[in-house]
């Protein structure tokens, strides 16, 4: 993941709307061309970190950072208005391995969905990582980054979207769900699952059944699964 450091050359990926990942300004920092800086990030709709200024120096490999790092994105993220015009919809709700969400990308562009939306803290991001697993599928599935994932599942619904969330308390089985379109499939983090106030905004929980003694799959190869069995159904 590219990294840039100091008031110039980051204010100038700003104003040149490049893809970044986050902006981390130092803590105690201040001044009027931070303050720019603080500004055109949320303009951009680029997460803003506060730091400690070992972090930063960490991270750009040298204290003369001018209390600012941003980190490079793969690719610019795209707007909710993509995935309200698609008719299936990958939303994770905190996937933090980025081979994870690689795969999930290359998934779920192979099953025929039109976007992919990840939340922006407590995740992962679209880095070099991701791209690298996602195998080229990444050029071609839109990923919207937004700040509040319950938010986006009720603008789902308003566009008269089914939500169907995988976990393994599911009263639904995968293979047996008639799935409404346009579709929605939302898969939690490793080993969490998925936030309670996000299963409440699900209308079904669907789930695998499992046949050995583990209670569920990888969160890319249980995308795969129910990914495959919506595109079967069409």
């Amino acid at each position: 993941m590219p990294v840039l450091s100091g008031i110039h050359p980051v204010a100038e990926a700003l104003r040149a709307h490049h893809p970044l990942e986050r902006v981390l300004i130092a803590q105690g920092a201040g001044g009027t061309r931070l303050q720019e800086i603080i500004d055109l990030a949320r303009r951009e709709s680029v997460p803003l970190r506060f730091e400690a200024r070992s972090a930063l120096d960490r991270l750009a490999g040298t204290p003369a950072h001018q209390g600012v790092v941003a980190l490079g994105a793969a690719k610019k993220y795209a707007d909710m208005d993509t995935a309200t015009s698609a008719s299936l919809v990958v939303v994770l709700d905190g996937v933090e391995d980025p081979h994870n969400l690689g795969a999930i990308v290359r998934t779920a562009n192979a099953a025929g969905a039109g976007a992919l939306i990840i939340p922006e803290r407590r995740a992962a991001g679209v880095t070099d990582v991701v791209a690298k697993a996602a195998a080229g599928a990444l050029e071609h599935l839109p990923i919207v980054r937004v700040t509040n994932i319950n938010r986006s599942l009720e603008a789902l619904k308003e566009r008269g979207f089914w939500i169907y969330g995988l976990d393994e308390r599911g009263t639904g089985i995968y293979t047996s769900v008639d799935y409404a379109s346009p579709t929605a499939f939302v898969l939690g983090g490793e080993g969490k699952g998925l936030h309670e106030q996000v299963r409440k905004h699900c209308d079904l929980l669907v789930r695998i059944p499992m046949a050995g003694t583990i209670p569920s799959l990888n969160v890319s190869v249980a995308a795969g699964v129910v990914l495959f069995e919506w595109l079967r159904r069409r």
